[in-house]
């Protein structure tokens, strides 16, 4: 597994479109991924010999070959946000506080398919084995100066007074075989939240564990899994 670097459940609801152009549908929807994500004062220990790996408010599964980067906003900032890199896919976690007796993912929901209409991207609402999840074409201009679009879908999960967001990019988006890994590591994803009274929507804070200097992770091609733009990475 790589090192890293540091730069800067509600019910399922049937498909539908929410926009004029719909992205190119998914190979198949996933199947289920039984599991979490867990709450650190019921999950399960990690079996055999899959580790987790401790970032403060996440704890991450480490899997053979994934490669593991911070996002933060700025140079001596608090990182917001991981990202794993697998196969060829990636999988960007956020957590936020949320309230003990209300979830906010259906409210997130309308937040960033708002955006993604602004933005003029395709989108639309689909079943997936966490609940409802948003698979977007979101509108990416390229290094050669050539614009495309590249796939997206957010995932939520509402816990006790904290909401888990991930984000898959690459081909893990769409098809369902490549998304099976990230999304085990997603279902085994432990969220700990402290006891700080905080906002609903406050991003939880990540740290590095105790490693040293690191490679940098893959890039992958058309949307920076990094960038907070295009994958409406901080929705306020």
């Amino acid at each position: 597994m790589g090192l890293f670097s540091r730069r800067r459940p509600d019910d399922a609801e049937p498909a539908r479109d929410s926009s004029p152009g719909d992205p190119e549908p998914a190979s198949r929807e996933p199947e289920e991924v039984v599991g979490g994500p867990w709450d650190s004062a019921d999950a399960p220990e990690a079996s055999g010999s899959t580790v987790r790996v401790d970032l403060g408010s996440l704890r991450v599964p480490a899997v053979d070959g994934m490669q593991i980067r911070l996002e933060s906003p700025g140079a001596g900032a608090e990182a917001g946000a991981v990202v794993l890199v697998l196969g060829g896919s990636s999988l960007e976690l956020r957590a936020f506080a949320a309230p003990r007796s209300t979830g906010i993912w259906e409210e997130l929901r309308e937040d960033i398919t708002a955006e993604l209409t602004r933005t003029r991207a395709s989108h639309k609402v689909v079943s997936g084995p966490h609940g409802p999840e948003i698979l977007a074409q979101v509108p990416v201009r390229g290094r050669d100066g050539h614009d495309s679009t590249v796939a997206v879908r957010f995932i939520g999960v509402d816990g006790p007074r904290w909401f888990l967001r991930g984000v898959l990019q690459g081909r893990a988006a769409t098809d369902e075989a490549a998304s099976r890994s990230l999304r085990e590591v997603f279902a085994d994803v432990v969220v700990v939240r402290d006891g700080a009274a905080r906002p609903p929507r406050e991003i939880l804070p990540l740290h590095a564990p105790g490693a040293g200097a690191a490679p940098e992770a893959e890039d992958l091609p058309g949307l920076d899994p990094l960038s907070p733009g295009p994958t409406i990475a901080e929705v306020r």
